[in-house]
């Protein structure tokens, strides 16, 4: 289990994830799109949801985790969210497939840059290593997943933690979209 070193009050440190951007031309599953930067400055000033997972497409994060928070996305838009991120340690291909296999873009604006759920890749978990975030899962299940992020999420509001959910054990409690629409 994760171990955070960033408490509720904390200004978040300042980190870089990839992403490809959302075109009309990257909704093709064929097409990959060129991976661009993204800093947590571009959340100075701004409510964000960061929904953290150990990887895209595994049973509990593609099936449980994510699917609550596309379903109840304008619930959080109506609680003055400004983005919901998912960050994980899958690269930015691989999280840009998963959000097209979930659907994260925002249907309704398709030439927005930024989809409905925003993937972010943090694939050495380095920003989530300065969390305290961070879990080794090279043993875990025989499935040499590595370094990873762990299961949790984070309300920031200006860039400061005003909700820090780590998941205690496997599933999907204090991280999850019902939970985090609770502390907003």
């Amino acid at each position: 289990m994760a171990n955070p070193t960033v408490r509720v009050g904390d200004v978040v440190p300042t980190g870089t994830f990839w992403y490809v951007p959302y075109t009309p031309e990257t909704d093709d599953l064929a097409a990959c799109g060129v991976p661009t930067k993204i800093s947590t400055d571009a959340w100075k000033g701004k409510k964000v949801v960061l929904i953290s997972v150990p990887g895209a497409f595994t049973p509990t994060c593609h099936a449980n985790h994510l699917p609550p928070y596309i379903q109840k996305y304008d619930e959080f838009k109506a609680k003055g969210v400004d983005q919901i991120a998912v960050v994980t340690a899958n690269d930015a291909f691989v999280m840009s497939g998963w959000g097209k296999a979930l659907g994260f873009k925002d249907k309704s604006q398709l030439t927005e840059t930024f989809p409905q759920i925003l993937p972010l890749s943090d694939p050495t978990a380095a920003w989530t290593s300065q969390l305290g975030l961070s879990v080794d899962l090279s043993k875990a299940n025989e499935l040499g997943l590595g370094l990873r992020t762990s299961r949790f999420a984070l309300i920031l509001d200006d860039l400061k933690i005003t909700y820090l959910g780590v998941e205690p054990a496997r599933g999907v409690t204090v991280s999850g979209a019902d939970a985090v629409l609770a502390a907003l």
